[in-house]
């Protein structure tokens, strides 16, 4: 595995690859790999002749009074977790090679980025997020890109980005990985101690709470939230938000006569987690 660290120095990896008709893949990530990171690695792997991981924590995306400074980096282990999953590159941008001096230029993406985690942590966030993935994919010019499912939100509007700039990229959603006890794998799980640890799991019961209440015939909006909510009530968790929306453009929805998305975040302890699930409408 190589570790780069330049744009030229990606490009020309790119560039000789392409020679030999090699297709690439993408997985952007912020580091501190876990189990889901290396999920959507194998997923790459499979699939690509050259993997590329992008691993930057991007400042853009975050808002004042964020965990920026404190986000968890080890570039060294990371770079080992990549490497035996057999990533050709690991692309290690400093913020200025990013974002070099008199950058001027953001994306916004509108209306999937109005609401969840875009009104609760404001519209800087889903911007560096449009921003980044656009100058990512300008880049490494990858046949696919690939993301979480936890991250259902971020899916959408890089689809929307992807469809709406005509780049083309294939977005690959991956299944969302899990502890034993049913917790979204995070980097922002360290930051949970012995106690907040035991609450958080309420975030996936109330989502599969909500899911079998939709599987036993609910469709009633309100009744599928209130059985969510009772689970988080229970373990006195109290949600940034809980709301169903649609699956492809997070229109509030009344009913789950279609795909709906199931999305809560909270604060538990010292970290802010987010959660999902997929409801199926219809028969």
């Amino acid at each position: 595995m190589r570790i780069l660290r330049t744009i030229d120095e990606v490009r020309s990896a790119i560039a000789a690859a392409r020679v030999n008709g090699d297709s690439i893949g993408l997985v952007p990530t912020m580091g501190a790999f876990h189990e889901g990171h290396l999920s959507l690695m194998r997923a790459a792997r499979a699939a690509h002749d050259l993997v590329v991981v992008s691993l930057f924590v991007n400042p853009t995306q975050f808002g004042q009074n964020e965990d920026l400074g404190s986000y968890p980096r080890d570039e060294a282990r990371d770079a080992a977790l990549a490497d035996a999953e057999g990533i050709d590159i690991l692309f290690v941008p400093a913020a200025d090679e990013i974002y070099p001096d008199g950058f001027a230029t953001t994306i916004h993406v509108s209306g999937v980025t109005d609401v969840l985690c875009g009104a609760s942590r404001g519209p800087r966030h889903f911007d560096g997020v449009a921003t980044v993935v656009a100058k990512l994919f300008a880049i490494v010019a990858p046949d696919a890109a690939f993301f979480g499912q936890k991250d259902a939100q971020q899916v959408l509007v890089v689809r929307r980005l992807v469809r709406d700039l005509n780049l083309p990229v294939e977005v690959v959603a991956c299944p969302i990985v899990r502890e034993p006890d049913g917790l979204a794998m995070s980097s922002r799980n360290i930051y949970l101690d012995a106690d907040a640890r035991e609450r958080a799991t309420a975030l996936n019961r109330a989502l599969t709470a909500a899911d079998d209440a939709a599987g036993a015939g609910a469709r009633d909006a309100g009744e599928i939230l209130a059985a969510a909510r009772a689970i988080l009530d229970a373990a006195g968790v109290d949600p940034e938000y809980l709301e169903l929306r649609d699956a492809d453009d997070l229109r509030e929805v009344a009913r789950v006569d279609g795909d709906a998305l199931l999305a809560v975040a909270a604060r538990v302890g010292a970290a802010r987690l987010i959660d999902n699930h997929i409801l199926r409408g219809g028969a």
